[in-house]
């Protein structure tokens, strides 16, 4: 009932982006709806870290990235591509939003290479995961901006509510959002147990899923509207905020709880996020989708959800 929930809060916050995204851009309005679409995912990794959920949170985070990056994107491409063949997409920004994905999640990947070939570094990974998350935070202090004012779509249809609508709208979405996420992850170690499935998988497909229901609904709302540069700066630019604020912040906000969280994944965790990074920014790198180029997208994030099931 509760991912239920989120759905339904995705919807609507879809909804009033598309009218921001009529009077301020697609560009603007792609960033606003991410780090509203990322709330549930910020409450639900804070909630499970209260619990000491650690490696629910951290496959969370992982799983968050891989599937706007692999899943949501390549489900987009196949609804756009099925609906109206090959798409077109700003491709200077989207060469930028590739760059990005692959050297954040390079970073993300450091520390857990650093303690699986047993480097020194391995003794200070608490250390380490502090200096990456402080990076990753100011790479997106500095790419912010471009990020704003970067290309628009052609042309907008005119918006239908007025502006004060639109912001009551997505604040009150936002606020939702924080009761949601409580009561999903109230529910979601008994559903673990009961299901039999392991807190890997939870983390990475389960929450990662319902965390990630706004870009979900919304990405493929707007590639199925002919609408790819809107599509691309919502899911694109939700990984992205995932893996260069969500996951910094969260590595700091560890320190006043119990339960430290570090950026040191289990190897198969990385070697996923560094795969996902590595075909996405492939696929989207020439300006161009295809059904078939998602069908490629979907099927990496299957196998990879599926080598979870038992653990990582």
């Amino acid at each position: 009932m509760a991912a239920l929930a989120i759905a339904a809060l995705a919807r609507l916050v879809g909804s009033s982006t598309e009218q921001l995204g009529s009077r301020v851009g697609s560009s603007v309005a792609g960033v606003v709806q991410s780090a509203l679409g990322n709330l549930p995912e910020l409450f639900i990794a804070l909630f499970a870290l209260r619990q000491g959920l650690t490696q629910v949170v951290q496959s969370a985070l992982v799983g968050s990235v891989i599937a706007n990056s692999v899943l949501v994107l390549g489900l987009a491409f196949v609804v756009g591509g099925v609906r109206h063949g090959t798409q077109v997409f700003n491709s200077p920004r989207a060469r930028m939003i590739a760059t990005l994905s692959v050297l954040a999640a390079a970073i993300l990947a450091v520390p857990s290479l650093a303690h699986e070939f047993h480097a020194p570094a391995a003794a200070h990974a608490k250390t380490l995961s502090l200096v990456c998350a402080g990076v990753l935070l100011a790479l997106f202090v500095l790419t912010l901006p471009g990020f704003l004012s970067g290309g628009e779509e052609g042309e907008h249809e005119p918006p239908r509510w007025r502006l004060g609508t639109t912001v009551a709208v997505l604040g009150s979405a936002g606020v939702a959002a924080a009761f949601v996420s409580d009561w999903f992850v109230t529910a979601l170690k008994p559903a673990t147990e009961s299901l039999g499935m392991s807190q890997a998988f939870a983390g990475l497909v389960v929450v990662a899923i319902a965390g990630n229901a706004v870009e979900n609904v919304v990405g493929v709302q707007f590639a199925a509207a002919n609408r790819p540069d809107f599509a691309i700066s919502v899911i694109v630019n939700s990984a992205l905020q995932v893996a260069l604020l969500l996951t910094p912040v969260l590595v700091f906000a560890s320190l006043f709880f119990a339960t430290s969280l570090t950026l040191v994944f289990p190897p198969l965790l990385a070697i996923s996020l560094l795969l996902a990074a590595g075909l996405g920014a492939l696929v989207v790198y020439d300006g161009e989708s295809t059904w078939e180029e998602g069908a490629i997208l979907v099927g990496l994030y299957v196998v990879v959800a599926a080598s979870f099931w038992w653990g990582a």
